[in-house]
């Protein structure tokens, strides 16, 4: 397991530590939690459930209708 040193401003490492002290958590264990969530290679299961949400959102092919749409350019 490796070690990193981060250096804070001592604003955010006291609300670091008061944040960490209320999830009854190390600060080593609250920082490599923060960034586990940051470099995670999936979408959180709260935004997968969002998959078909919204009813009146056009189709996949409705929306490719208007690719080649162009719009006319004004003069230069």
């Amino acid at each position: 397991m490796g070690q990193v040193t981060i250096y804070l401003e001592d604003e955010i490492e006291y609300k670091m530590r008061s944040a960490a002290k209320s999830m009854h958590l190390s600060q080593s264990k609250w920082i490599a939690n923060l960034i586990k969530q940051k470099v995670v290679d999936e979408w959180p299961a709260s935004v997968k459930n969002l998959a078909g949400a919204w009813k009146d959102f056009p189709a996949l092919e409705e929306i490719r209708k208007l690719e080649n749409v162009d719009l006319p350019r004004e003069d230069l």
